[in-house]
């Protein structure tokens, strides 16, 4: 019983898990930050090497 109430006291533990949560949230919003920024450049690459496909073939 005494353990249980020494790490109910110990308040050091509970801090690191705070910063843990803290930090998996911040990498959960990076990454689907990222994950969008992603799909926006693919996106955009597909747009202009279609428009160069355009051009090229109206060059001919």
């Amino acid at each position: 019983m005494k353990l249980f109430r020494d790490l109910l006291a110990n308040n050091e533990g509970a801090t690191a898990i705070e910063y843990g949560l803290i930090a998996a949230l911040v990498a959960v919003a990076a990454i689907g930050a990222m994950t969008q920024l992603g799909n926006s450049l693919e996106n955009t690459f597909t747009t202009v090497g279609g428009k160069m496909d355009t051009a090229d073939s109206a060059a001919q």
